[in-house]
């Protein structure tokens, strides 16, 4: 088999295993489609040009039809789900519509109290629209000959919904909404995406949770760093919402360290979407990249910024960034010797803040994509504060390629994550592992 269809085929096995309010009204003048590497946007995800004052108010949905329904006595299994866009603040203070969705579970909550609400931070999807974590509820595997996308986040959101939670799951800054480039792994963005679509959810009509209901948050790489910046923000951010409980799994704390541990490997493409990122945060940084950039560097951001993670695996598998660079520097060197570069990367850090309500890290041994050694330091990190942290080391063995050895423990440690989440959803008491974590640097 060519090398190209083997990748194909690894994408694909990889991600595998891996009642609705009226929609607002459309511009009457409905805007040019955006298409995306053969993908249609619908109009839905095109922003209005004046966005409510207040963060969480939606500003419009639709009933969002699920490709893996069936149908039930008292409606359709295992939910009904709306797609949402409502108001967010970004990493610079300004205002930004944000797209998801929201699943009303058909499933009853069984272990007393109001039905609770879990925010689902998508992992690593790719900066194309047509990536959306809403979108791939509806399309879980696009295969078009122009992009490859898969909605592998399906499977924990249905976990939670067979157990009676309510579930809104975030589609990040940019990334659906169609008018700016997705800012991945933005600390900020991530954080008030996440709990702002808390805030959207409890507003809906036809969402039967409410202020009361408890409230956590799951996530798994980018949208580990997604739930472990919310957590970190919502005393100040959001203390409005009370969080039961936080999963972050294989979290990327330390972006310095994270971009050393992509660069070369299975997904060398979330490079390119990282600076991306950047870059539409911070548009300062535009010159230090002009600088380095050659033209084959400037053709993949470009490239990259339209990829789903399919496409990337395919297109930049092991790619080395020292090839797109003018001197042929890597971009960790190119951070080494720019100061305005690692003051911005400083800034992302997640782990300076003390969460205030119970947090699971959980991070592979092997993970040498999204490096254990930099989650297991956020762990600590907390630990320090006096945080309530259980940190959880998985125990997969080394399975030869990167982007497994951070997949497998998603996939093996999903149950028990979920599980955790359930019981502080259902009131009972979060252990801590800090006594039992050696704090050293």
């Amino acid at each position: 088999m060519p090398a190209r269809h083997q990748l194909t085929a690894l994408a694909v096995a990889v991600a595998a295993c891996l009642g609705a309010q009226s929609a607002a009204a459309l511009p009457a003048t409905a805007p040019d489609p955006v298409v995306s590497r053969g993908v249609t946007i619908p109009a839905f995800y095109d922003p209005p040009a004046t966005l409510p004052a207040a963060d969480g108010t939606v500003i419009r949905s639709e009933p969002l039809p699920l490709a893996l329904s069936l149908p039930g006595l008292d409606g359709p299994l295992p939910g009904q789900a709306t797609r949402l866009m409502y108001k967010s603040t970004d990493s610079t203070g300004g205002p930004v519509a944000v797209t998801g969705a929201y699943l009303e579970p058909a499933a009853a909550w069984t272990h007393g109290g109001p039905r609770p609400l879990v925010a689902v931070a998508p992992g690593t999807l790719g900066q194309g629209d047509q990536c959306a974590a809403s979108l791939g509820l509806e399309h879980p595997l696009r295969a078009n000959g122009q992009t490859l996308s898969v909605g592998y986040e399906d499977l924990a959101i249905y976990r939670l919904l067979a157990r009676g939670v309510a579930v809104v799951v975030t589609d990040y800054a940019g990334l659906g909404a169609t008018d700016r480039l997705h800012t991945y792994v933005n600390r900020l963005d991530g954080a008030h995406a996440v709990l702002d679509a808390v805030r959207a959810a409890r507003t809906l009509r036809g969402s039967s949770v409410t202020a009361a209901s408890p409230v956590g948050l799951y996530g798994y790489s980018q949208g580990g760093g997604a739930t472990a910046a919310a957590a970190e923000a919502q005393p100040s951010y959001a203390p409005d919402i009370t969080l039961a409980g936080t999963y972050a799994g294989a979290p990327p704390a330390d972006l310095t360290a994270v971009t050393r541990a992509i660069d070369g490997s299975d997904l060398a493409g979330a490079l390119g979407w990282a600076v991306n990122g950047f870059l539409q945060s911070d548009p300062a940084l535009k010159p230090i990249a002009d600088r380095h950039l050659n033209a084959k560097g400037r053709a993949a951001l470009t490239d990259l910024s339209t990829m789903c993670v399919g496409d990337a695996l395919i297109a930049y598998n092991s790619a080395h960034s020292t090839a797109w660079t003018t001197d042929g520097s890597s971009l960790s060197d190119v951070i080494k010797g720019e100061p305005a570069l690692r003051d911005f990367l400083d800034r992302q850090r997640i782990g300076t803040r003390r969460p205030a309500s119970p947090v699971r890290v959980a991070t592979g041994v092997n993970d040498d994509l999204v490096p254990h050694a930099q989650a297991r330091r956020l762990a600590v990190d907390w630990c320090r504060e006096g945080a309530d942290v259980t940190y959880v080391p998985v125990l997969d063995p080394p399975l030869g390629r990167a982007l497994l050895n951070h997949v497998a423990p998603l996939l093996t440690d999903q149950g028990k994550a979920i599980s955790w989440l359930t019981d502080r959803l259902s009131g009972e008491p979060a252990g801590n592992t800090c006594a039992s974590l050696p704090l050293r640097p």
